[in-house]
């Protein structure tokens, strides 16, 4: 029956959001108290059940989500982010066009979200792409590659960040391991299956993009920030947050004995603090240290927050969703039908992401909702990774973006293709994404 009603809700979920278009967090609470009614639920628990699972999303993700926009904005709005997909384009050349695109997604997926380095980097493709008399989808692929890789596995992105800190997992670690796993799975859907993809759907090459998204901000080469400075600002988080994983990695170890400088490197490199300084950072490096006055930096800020209140909306009516599943047994009934079973945690854990990413379309809910699959299970094996089952959820959320997908229109629309070819390139190249995100992340748990 818990599986039954489960389907049962992720149904009318898919109508609420497919069907009725309904908004997405409305529907989400909406599915939560029906699921907990038909779990059995006391009602007088309910309520509680559902602000708990949504406070306790957002009470860990709400700092380390709003600063990261503010700091993504910024380096848009600064230009930082032109003049590194500018300067690695002409360092690379054309031969390598893809090769240079494919890195300066890279580097700016990891400070934007989504989104975000989609709306930011296609205008910049479609100039390029212009130019050099390529198709925008030749060079649009290796892009959504890379920016789909680092949404799915790198923090301070939602998915990752939420579901780390469901499953217990080290922030830090998830992100190192996370980078060693995403730069094999770029490469591989970013530059080698578009060579396939040129074969199966070759109209979808031709394609020249829209012009709507060929019109971006433009800046005169000074009024831009230097490539270092730029790349620094980007990285900065991920410095912080490397320094956090080495000190961990250094006290489990035991190679030297906790101290003050230990204490404060593992306090600097925390998720949080690191995005708190490396915001401060950027209001100096992009800001202050070029003469852009604080009012507009601050407008930018804002326009940032403005644009995700509703995305943190639906995180959280995600976590309310699957505390409701935990909260209902739900958890605990699954992990008693795969007691005992050979099955790796870590496919598991992709195994029922993907799933739910598949009939949810979104990648953050399903990992949220994966959790209050996965946690009971986890209690049971005291010795498996939870950095690695973190990747291995977040691989599994990337699966056959198709149309219940929000970025999966956006890719379309932005890229001029027809449906079908939307379907025979992103939809495949996600799956790419998350079949070689769970194979390295196996391959990772082989070694660590």
């Amino acid at each position: 029956m818990p599986l039954l009603i489960i389907a049962f809700g992720v149904i009318l979920l898919l109508i609420f959001i497919m069907g009725l278009k309904l908004n997405t967090f409305v529907s989400l609470i909406i599915v939560s108290f029906v699921v907990a009614l038909l779990l059995g639920m006391p009602m007088t628990d309910i309520v509680s059940s559902i602000e708990a699972g949504l406070g306790s999303t957002l009470g860990h993700i709400a700092l380390i989500f709003g600063m990261g926009a503010m700091l993504g904005r910024l380096i848009a709005d600064a230009g930082g982010a032109n003049r590194i997909a500018n300067t690695l384009i002409d360092k690379f050349g054309q031969k390598r066009i893809q090769w240079a695109i494919l890195f300066a997604s890279f580097i700016v997926g990891i400070a934007l979200f989504l989104e975000v380095a989609i709306v930011l980097l296609i205008p910049i493709i479609y100039s390029i792409a212009k130019e050099m008399k390529v198709s925008i989808v030749y060079l649009g692929l290796p892009m959504v590659a890379a920016a789909l890789a680092t949404h799915a596995f790198l923090p301070p992105h939602p998915g990752p960040t939420a579901v780390a800190a469901e499953y217990g997992a080290n922030i830090g670690l998830v992100l190192l391991y996370g980078i060693i796993i995403a730069i094999p799975t770029v490469i591989l859907s970013g530059i080698l299956f578009p060579k396939l993809a040129k074969n199966i759907v070759p109209s979808a090459f031709t394609r020249e993009g829209s012009a709507s998204f060929g019109v971006a901000k433009s800046f005169k080469d000074d009024e831009m920030p230097g490539f270092g400075i730029s790349v620094f600002t980007a990285l900065f988080p991920v410095i912080l947050m490397g320094i956090g994983a080495i000190v961990d990695i250094i006290k489990v170890e035991q190679v030297i004995p906790d101290n003050m400088w230990t204490d404060m490197a593992a306090f600097v490199g925390n998720a949080s603090t690191a995005m708190v300084i490396s915001l401060l950072v950027a209001i100096y490096t992009m800001g202050i240290r070029r003469n852009i006055s604080m009012k507009k930096m601050m407008d930018s800020c804002g326009s940032a927050i403005n644009s995700i209140g509703m995305l943190l909306l639906i995180i959280g009516g995600g976590g309310a969703l699957k505390q409701v599943l935990i909260d209902g047994g739900v958890g605990d009934y699954v992990a008693s039908i795969f007691a005992g079973t050979s099955l790796s945690p870590i496919f598991f854990a992709w195994l029922v992401a993907a799933i739910l990413r598949i009939c949810l379309g979104s990648g953050t809910v399903a990992t949220l909702t994966t959790a209050g699959l996965v946690i009971p299970s986890l209690a049971t094996m005291p010795d498996v990774n939870l950095e690695l089952v973190t990747l291995a959820t977040g691989a599994g959320s990337a699966i056959a973006a198709h149309v219940n997908d929000a970025g999966f229109w956006m890719v379309k629309e932005s890229l001029g293709m027809t449906l079908k070819e939307a379907l025979g390139t992103y939809t495949i190249l996600s799956t790419v994404v998350a079949v070689a995100g769970l194979a390295f992340t196996m391959i990772l748990d082989i070694f660590i």
